[in-house]
């Protein structure tokens, strides 16, 4: 991709322009493509920053729109906008990951769909933008991306923790067994990928795929709770113990 497309498609993107475009390179430069190459700025430091400046928008967001919510209140509601899952979300909804410069060992290891590297990188955009256009500009874009996810945190329907979720929905009419099974993993001991199966009274419920067994583990958790949810299991009735 040419230099000049490449500023224009992610600028229409994120729906903004950079008056300095360094800003916005670095901002998509992971440090395995600066590694060896002299001079080639990355985004370690710029996720310092906007993690930041995210944190503070958000928090005056809630702070003023949410007047009769105390500071626990408030600090919750702010942990499920600020993690790294939300900010996962908002790069799969940019589809950043295609914009990213980084190593071919690093892209051939699944870098470009890797939660942290994505939620980094959303970090150091919000930086960019800050750093170019001051933090009035740079607040409202947060709140324009993060809208949905602020709307979900208010009405509680962010869940971090998807295997206790599930646990609290299968079990609310007894003691149903839940078992997470590691299918099986691949690739080289520094970047294992783990495959995960969830059964629910011995039922397949979901599957998950990680790079760390939990993650793994979380994501069929997920994965069930979908299922459940769409296939009009999460009832009072509670779940179909027969056996498969």
């Amino acid at each position: 991709m040419e230099k000049v497309n490449y500023f224009e498609e992610v600028e229409k993107t994120l729906n903004i322009s950079f008056n300095d475009k360094e800003l916005i390179d670095t901002a998509l430069t992971h440090s395995s493509y600066a590694n060896g190459k002299k001079g080639v700025k990355f985004n370690e430091r710029m996720e310092f920053l906007g993690d930041s400046v995210l944190q503070l928008c958000i928090s005056e967001y809630l702070f003023l729109i949410y007047k009769s919510k105390s500071e626990g209140e408030l600090t919750k509601k702010r942990s499920l906008i600020v993690c790294e899952n939300s900010l996962y979300e908002v790069a799969k909804k940019w589809n950043i990951g295609k914009y990213i410069k980084m190593s071919k060992g690093e892209e051939i290891t699944g870098g470009r769909e890797r939660t942290s590297i994505l939620a980094n990188c959303v970090e150091a955009i919000i930086a960019a933008i800050y750093i170019d256009s001051g933090y009035k500009k740079t607040k409202q874009f947060i709140i324009d991306s993060f809208k949905d996810i602020i709307e979900k945190a208010i009405k509680n329907q962010i869940v971090l923790d998807y295997k206790t979720n599930l646990q609290e929905i299968v079990q609310q009419d007894g003691d149903i067994h839940i078992e997470y099974m590691l299918i099986k993993y691949e690739g080289p001991p520094h970047r294992r990928k783990f495959y995960t199966k969830v059964c629910v009274a011995n039922n397949v419920m979901g599957s998950g795929v990680g790079y760390t067994k939990k993650e793994s583990e979380q994501n069929a958790a997920q994965d069930a709770l979908k299922k459940l949810k769409s296939e009009d299991k999460w009832n009072k009735e509670g779940i179909d113990t027969n056996e498969k």
